[in-house]
């Protein structure tokens, strides 16, 4: 490669809108990502940082974990409450149309390349891009942020610089930087880093966005300005391979791990249990159906969520007609297993569940009988 790199990020010219009559409108933002399967969480007024928690979810020890505020349709715990409902949606920028829009990376299979142009010291050579030996002829003479560090190690794989690439959707940020969008391949769960990160790192002033975090919609007007799309494309490419290889380098792709069984849900566990008292052929079925939903927690896609529950409510059905299980307890325990499992897809699970209780109830079903 030539001993010089001219470090200049190209200043594509395009529609600097996501589309005209969207742009600065946090609920047309929301239905627009919401429309091409990207979970999306209400940001904090005029910021890129999400809303607020209640008071609860506020208090000293309290985390994410068993918190009951996504299910009930508030936006506590950022990404983690992100949904694709559009009732919710509706809810909550109609009620609220200050509030951003924020995209959780990682339920949107995206990835997301975050480069920042910040006045900053530049580290030492070796620091610039972790793992690789900069060559000494490389002159680095003019390198200052990250748009530099991108291009250098494109160049070094003799690949175009994720700036300069035109085929996927870029977003200009008001802080003179550059999100590049890219979809994650079917099966990888590529996670977060920053580039000047004790951890996982890509390149110096370069962050990831990815699995645990999230990303600011373009058309979202902050205080300090606008995120604007740049260039031509409006939709993600496929994460290009041999940044791919780079960001498993680095430690982006953990190794994957073999889900275990997953519990019934405390609350969902007790009810089955009242149901069949504890012992007997219906508390024993509905358990273990319900055992099967609560798992799909576990794997993003692909475990069969929805034959899962509705199995488990046919089943379900069958008690109840035989006289086994109350309608209110059959309804509460798949529920509870169906939230459990995929959070933020209530109405989908409940029309399973409506379906498969009606059917259900068509076929009483006698102790120890298998459906």
């Amino acid at each position: 490669m030539a001993s010089e790199l001219p470090f200049l990020c190209s200043d594509s010219q395009g529609s600097s809108d996501v589309s005209p009559s969207i742009a600065g409108r946090p609920l047309a933002v929301a239905r627009w990502c919401a429309g091409r399967g990207w979970p999306v969480h209400p940001l904090a007024p005029g910021r890129k940082t999400p809303a607020g928690n209640c008071p609860s979810c506020r208090e000293e020890g309290h985390t994410h974990v068993g918190c009951g505020c996504p299910a009930a349709g508030r936006w506590c715990h950022g990404f983690r409450a992100a949904t694709l409902d559009v009732t919710r949606i509706e809810q909550w920028w109609g009620n609220h149309p200050g509030l951003g829009v924020g995209v959780a990376c990682g339920p949107a299979g995206l990835v997301i390349i975050d480069i920042d142009a910040h006045g900053a010291q530049v580290p030492d050579r070796d620091r610039l891009l972790p793992g690789i030996r900069i060559p000494a002829d490389v002159d680095l003479t003019g390198l200052a942020n990250g748009f530099h560090t991108i291009a250098l190690l494109a160049a070094l794989r003799g690949a175009t610089s994720p700036a300069d690439d035109e085929t996927t959707l870029r977003v200009r940020t008001p802080s003179g930087g550059l999100h590049v969008w890219y979809r994650a391949q079917r099966g990888h769960t590529w996670q977060c880093s920053t580039g000047s990160g004790g951890g996982r790192a890509l390149a110096w002033q370069v962050d990831v966005r990815a699995g645990g975090g999230y990303i600011v919609a373009p058309g979202t007007v902050t205080e300090a300005g606008a995120y604007e799309p740049a260039g031509p494309a409006r939709e993600p490419a496929p994460l290009p391979v041999w940044l791919a290889r780079e960001l498993e380098r680095t430690g982006h792709l953990p190794g994957q791990r073999v889900p275990g069984p997953r519990p019934v849900p405390p609350r969902a566990r007790q009810a089955v249990l009242a149901a069949g008292g504890g012992r007997g052929a219906a508390g024993r079925a509905l358990a273990a159906l319900l055992a099967d939903v609560a798992g799909c927690v576990a794997v993003p896609e692909g475990a069969a969520f929805s034959e899962k529950l509705n199995r488990a409510a046919y089943t379900a059905g069958g008690l109840v007609a035989a006289g086994h299980l109350a309608q209110e307890e059959a309804e509460r325990v798949l529920t509870e297993a169906a939230e459990h499992a995929r959070p933020g897809q209530e109405r989908r699970s409940a029309a399973i569940i409506r379906g498969g209780l009606d059917a259900g109830r068509l076929r009483p079903l006698a102790l120890g009988e298998r459906t």
